[in-house]
């Protein structure tokens, strides 16, 4: 009986690593053409953050003040948001084609129109621009309200 097993654990493991072993390739991304999205600027003090959108929302490229290289105090100028909206629209023009955007705003810091002059000034065709700042509408509770 001992004599019918003819491979030896040796021989089988030589078997198993000379076999082509298929490897999944892997999957080339296509390139998404949005010719019209959104752009979404949020602006504060301290950093002026750019996102660019397809309609629906989904995030394709963005770019902020401090990702451009400024620090400090720079970021909140308008030449920074300037430079962050130009970096961002490149990208989106060149990898998916967008020429055409719905621009939403939010925030009360100084790159908010150097931002959206930016945009225009890249070629892209601005549809609308919305401002979408959040605005409080009963405030927080006055201290000592609750003693008769």
């Amino acid at each position: 009986m001992a004599e019918e097993i003819k491979n030896t654990p040796e021989e089988v493991v030589a078997e198993v690593s000379t076999e082509a072993v298929k490897v999944p390739k892997a999957k080339s991304k296509k390139k998404r053409s949005v010719p019209a999205g959104q752009m979404h600027i949020k602006s504060t003090f301290n950093n002026t953050i750019i996102t660019f959108t397809d309609k629906s929302g989904a995030v394709l490229t963005s770019a902020s003040a401090g990702a451009c290289g400024f620090r400090g105090s720079k970021k909140g100028t308008a030449y920074a948001a300037q430079v962050a909206a130009e970096k961002a629209a490149e990208a989106a023009k060149t990898q998916y084609g967008m020429n055409a955007v719905d621009i939403f705003v939010k925030g009360i810091g100084l790159g908010r129109d150097s931002a959206v002059r930016a945009a225009g000034a890249n070629g892209m065709t601005v549809n609308s621009i919305r401002d979408v700042t959040a605005l409080p509408h009963g405030g927080v509770r006055p201290k000592g309200e609750r003693t008769p």
